[in-house]
């Protein structure tokens, strides 16, 4: 079946970059020259998904904004022959096809997806956590589609991490390797080092098929009222093939604030415009 949909979870109150996300939610962060959520459906696009479902907390409608056309700033942008900045304005707001979920309450990532359900239908989607950016061709998100392709199954991003750093992810135990490809046969949300089933850990971009959503209606919440997705994908693969595609390439922390800055360190650094900027200022705080 084509992809279609492309579900992104951005509920969340961006505590950590508090207070500059008192106001302004994280996801309109700026990387280099767009915010953070654009980054993240462009790569949702590159993938081939063509609509966009944004899950949003009340409040943080400035979200979906961004990514809606703008008639009114086009016009002015047009009429004072601002002819780069419309195009960018142009592109942000014309990138896939947008729909709005609330979810109601903070009530996990899981419940999170579970509230795209009725928006996705019985078609797999993608579902991608902006928290990190992904700067490798082709994206992520487009190499897992590929193992969909390949195993018509769910598809987890997975990455070898040390396992001192294991328990800030989820990690999977794996029962066949097929190269990169991993069959995944369970799944435990930020296990102890001691009790991680592998090294292999998730990193919040999904293929889902539909029966996720089943799978989160039966998943208990946790001792913080949270339902969690990686319960979920457990219990799909208790029941069916769930596989991983090992990525190739690199994923860019965003979702902390040493993280961005770092990130966007890193890209001005490579970028041909920004790079002297870069290089200078970096001179001239060690002077």
């Amino acid at each position: 079946m084509d992809l279609r949909h492309c579900v992104i979870p951005a509920a969340g109150l961006g505590t950590r970059f508090l207070p500059a996300s008192k106001a302004v939610p994280k996801e309109l962060l700026p990387v280099l020259d767009r915010p953070v959520i654009q980054w993240a459906v462009e790569e949702a696009v590159s993938a081939g998904a063509t609509d966009v479902v944004l899950v949003l907390a009340e409040g943080k409608e400035s979200v979906a904004h961004h990514l809606l056309p703008d008639p009114a700033l086009e016009r002015r942008l047009e009429e004072r022959g601002k002819q780069r900045e419309l195009e960018a304005v142009r592109t942000a707001g014309h990138l896939a096809d947008i729909s709005i979920v609330i979810q109601a309450e903070p009530r996990g990532l899981g419940d999170a997806v579970l509230q795209a359900a009725d928006v996705v239908g019985d078609r797999p989607f993608l579902c991608i956590l902006p928290d990190d950016l992904s700067v490798t061709d082709p994206p992520v998100l487009a190499q897992l589609w590929q193992g969909y392709e390949r195993h018509g199954s769910p598809i987890l991003a997975l990455a070898r991490m040390p396992r001192s750093e294991i328990s800030r992810y989820g990690a999977v135990a794996v029962a066949e390797t097929r190269g990169r490809d991993h069959r995944v046969t369970d799944a435990v949300e930020k296990p102890r080092a001691d009790d991680a089933p592998s090294d292999l850990a998730v990193m919040g971009r999904y293929v889902l098929t539909p029966g996720i959503f089943d799978a989160l209606r039966q998943t208990a919440p946790g001792a913080l009222g949270e339902i969690q997705l990686t319960d979920a994908i457990a219990m799909l693969a208790r029941s069916g093939p769930v596989w991983g595609v090992e990525y190739e390439g690199t994923l860019l922390d965003v979702g902390t604030p040493a993280g961005w800055l770092a990130t966007n360190i890193r890209l001005a650094r490579d970028d041909p415009t920004l790079r002297t900027v870069v290089r200078s200022a970096l001179a001239a705080a060690s002077a």
